[in-house]
Formats: structure tokens, C-alpha cells, sequence
């Protein structure tokens, strides 16, 4: 995907400053309200979905490939909203991966991930050792670094479904968050236990230290809407 993808970013790009130059003043003299820029990558993005709708279907029970085709799907939009100032109310790639059967794939396999990323995460040697340890006015929490990376889990999810189109669709993605910290939760528990001979010890404490920066963190994202 992302060789359409880039082409057609190519595209908006190559013709922005004929479209503002010649086109435009045109449309302007006739007291025409169309951006001819826009209406252009508009025309383009419209070509993207029809593509999208035809290669979604043939992917959707690869991992791999349909994994990539969303990553891809979502630094497009980036790129088309920020550099090319695309006007969110416009059709997007986002409606496409908001359709109930691609959307439910999406959330299938983005769980299916990030369990895999909390089993690496918690078999690391690393896993309560914090990165800062060394640097003792940064690391006033002793966090150790699975419950780091967790929350970098979560935070990159939230970037990945926060400019869906549909309210719903990301309180369903929110309920997946809220999913992955029990089970996280859970995980820690079941660690604890192993460790309450030696309440004192290195691990203990570090869960300990894991529970207050997660729930220090989530307090501080309940602003966020």
C-alpha cells in the first residue's frame, strides 16, 4: 500500500503551487468558493478508498499484511492532514477502516498485539529494572520498565485510533485500553504473589513502584476527552 500511498502524496505535492497560480485566481475571479487544492487531493483520496475498499477484503485474515496496510493507512492520513492541510470533514482512509467488518479486524488484531508485546515485555530481564536507575533526579518513581512500556503501549494506541471519525468506534478501542490494563493488573498480581515471602525484596517493591506511576499516569490522562 504505501507505494499508492506515497504516490499520491507525490502528486498533491508536485501540483500544489500550479493549482495556487494558475488555478485558483481563476476560480476566485468567478467568485467560486472552491479551494482548487483541496478539491484535487479531494478527487485523489476518493481514488485511495475505491483502491482501499478492493484490497481491504483480500487481506483481512492476514495478520501481517493487513497490520501493515493500517500502519501505512495512518501515517497517510498524518501526512494528508498535516502538511496538506486535508479538511477533516472530508471523506478519509479513516471511514474505510470504520467499517464494521475492517474495524472489528482492526481491533481483533491490535489486541492481539499488544498481548504479545506485555508477554515480552514481562519475560525481559529488563522488565523491573528501571531505565533511569542510574540517574537519580529523573527517576524519582523507580518505574521500572515493563510498566514504561505498558504505558507506552496504551499512549501509542491512542494515537492510532484517536482521529477516527465516529465517537463510538473509539470508546470501542477505549474498552480495549481498559481491557489491557486489567489484564496487566492481573499480570502483576500473579507476579506479587511469587514475591510475597519477600515483601521487602527487589521485585516486590517494583511492582509496587509499577502500580503507583500507572495509576499516577492515568489520573493525569483523565482530562483527555
Amino acid at each position: 500500500p504505501e507505494w499508492y500511498l506515497t504516490q499520491v502524496l507525490m502528486w498533491i505535492g508536485n501540483h500544489a503551487q500550479f493549482l495556487d497560480d494558475k488555478i485558483q485566481p481563476i476560480l476566485d475571479k468567478a467568485g467560486s468558493a472552491v479551494n482548487a487544492g483541496l478539491e484535487f487531493t479531494r478527487g485523489l483520496v476518493m481514488l485511495i478508498l475505491e483502491k482501499l475498499a478492493t484490497d481491504i477484503p483480500c487481506l483481512l485474515y492476514d495478520d501481517t499484511l493487513f497490520c501493515h496496510l493500517v500502519d501505512e493507512v495512518l501515517l497517510f492520513e498524518r501526512e494528508l492532514h498535516s502538511a496538506h492541510g486535508y479538511v477533516s470533514s472530508f471523506p478519509s482512509c479513516m471511514h474505510i477502516l470504520s467499517e464494521e467488518s475492517c474495524f472489528q479486524r482492526w481491533l481483533t488484531v491490535e489486541k492481539k498485539f499488544a498481548l504479545q508485546k506485555m508477554d515480552s515485555m514481562l519475560s525481559s530481564e529488563a522488565a523491573w529494572v528501571s531505565q533511569y536507575k542510574d540517574i537519580s533526579d529523573v527517576d524519582e518513581m523507580k518505574v521500572p520498565d515493563c510498566a514504561e512500556t505498558f504505558m507506552t503501549l496504551l499512549l501509542v494506541i491512542t494515537d492510532r485510533y484517536k482521529n477516527l471519525p465516529s465517537t463510538s468506534r473509539k470508546l470501542q478501542f477505549l474498552e480495549l485500553q481498559k481491557e489491557l490494563v486489567d489484564d496487566f493488573r492481573i499480570r502483576l498480581t500473579q507476579v506479587m504473589k511469587e514475591e510475597t515471602r519477600a515483601s521487602l525484596g527487589f521485585r516486590y517493591c517494583a511492582i509496587l513502584n509499577a502500580v503507583n506511576y500507572i495509576a499516577t499516569v492515568l489520573a493525569d490522562w483523565a482530562d483527555n476527552v
